[in-house]
């Protein structure tokens, strides 16, 4: 069976923007990662769009606003995929499944989100769409109240870890400076993260406004192609392994909410299918919805005994410069959340890391990269195990 490559990509600068929609963010990467890839848009057999929505704009059937970004991938099949904050990864897997079936020898993969439009209390709103509502819509806070009360049962369980959250968010405000395509660019300090103020107050049970990603609008695109075209044209990442596992959507039927076992058989699958180990590995890019969520994927990518996340943070484990950087790009925590597009940006950021191509967040000498991106709280859950090829 023929595996899909990753041949070229686009990513949009993230934050609050001009462009006034998803139409305008495809716009911007589309043409972009075609011509990165030297991939005419004709040579295109497939299209799929990555976006949230869910209130965000009136505009539906957003698959089709590729065609009017070039007329010449009008008559190509597309479809739009929605997966909450794993939306990208979502549209990705499946382009790379229509390659690998044989149905397309080229697949095109969008995703975007405009989110800075709507006012937050639209925005929480919008974003319990990511949660089971017939028995969390209550939750104060919304989204943020669900990872709040994670925050909270962690920390009755295994001890007050605030202080760790704020070191994992200054790690990742501190790595996103160096990344030009971050929303925001400014290291923020320890202390600013760890202090409960004004310009940094409680949103959700212990999490404070550092410990939450940040509303942005955005877009990513990736070029996937199979081996023997990929072998033709300029670059080729691969898949040593990927893997997707869910798990309960209501919080109230899992086993363990704290053990986040979707995440963890989903790195148990990807690692062993691509006959890896976490040490085998240059880097990670993971899901930091949260700050509380990042410190729970260093125990369930392995890195850490349940409840001991906090070493490896303490350790510097996971500093850029430690054993295994995680969110070198400064994560979803710094350069920014914008639904649709985070998954594929997550791949981006992991492909301009193995070609050597990550100006200032570059991780040395990387090999083998990492990435983790869940939909909601760690219910639809992918691991992909990349590398340069060509």
């Amino acid at each position: 069976m023929t595996k899909a490559q990753i041949v070229g990509w686009a990513h949009s600068q993230f934050g609050k923007t001009d462009l006034p929609d998803t139409e305008a963010l495809i716009a911007s990467v589309v043409p972009a990662a075609l011509r990165h890839a030297a991939v005419a848009p004709e040579q295109v057999d497939g299209v799929f769009v990555g976006v949230f929505n869910g209130g965000f704009s009136s505009q539906e059937f957003q698959a089709a606003l590729v065609g009017m970004v070039d007329g010449d991938l009008a008559a190509v099949p597309s479809v739009r995929l929605e997966n909450a904050c794993s939306t990208g990864s979502s549209a990705l897997y499946t382009a790379m499944d229509f390659i690998e079936s044989g149905r397309g020898r080229v697949a095109l993969v969008v995703g975007a989100e405009k989110m800075t439009a709507m006012p937050t209390e639209r925005v929480t709103n919008i974003l319990l769409g990511g949660c089971y509502r017939k028995e969390e819509a209550d939750i104060e806070g919304g989204f943020a109240g669900v990872f709040g009360r994670i925050a909270e049962s962690y920390f009755q369980r295994y001890g007050d870890r605030s202080e760790e959250l704020a070191m994992i968010a200054a790690k990742n405000h501190a790595n996103a400076v160096e990344n030009p395509l971050a929303h925001m660019r400014k290291d923020l300090g320890f202390d600013f993260c760890n202090d409960v103020s004004d310009k940094n107050p409680r949103v959700a049970g212990p999490l404070r406004r550092t410990d939450c990603s940040l509303v942005s609008d955005g877009a990513a695109a990736l070029v996937l192609a199979d081996e023997q075209t990929a072998a033709t044209l300029h670059r080729a990442i691969g898949f040593r392994a990927r893997a997707n596992v869910n798990d309960y959507f209501a919080l109230s039927r899992r086993r363990d909410v704290l053990a986040f076992e979707g995440p963890r058989k989903a790195w148990a699958t990807a690692l062993e299918r691509g006959g890896v180990s976490l040490d085998d590995l240059s880097f990670v890019e993971t899901h930091d919805c949260f700050t509380i969520a990042e410190l729970i994927e260093y125990e369930a990518m392995g890195l850490a005994r349940q409840g001991e996340g906090y070493r490896v943070v303490r350790e510097g484990t996971v500093a850029k410069g430690g054993r295994l950087p995680v969110n070198p790009s400064g994560g979803l925590k710094a350069k920014g959340h914008p639904i649709g597009a985070t998954g594929v940006s997550m791949h981006v950021t992991a492909a301009m890391q193995l070609m050597g191509e990550a100006g200032g967040i570059q991780v040395p000498d990387a090999k083998l990269a990492g990435v983790f991106n869940m939909g909601g709280a760690a219910v639809a859950n992918y691991v992909s195990i990349l590398e340069r090829v060509k």
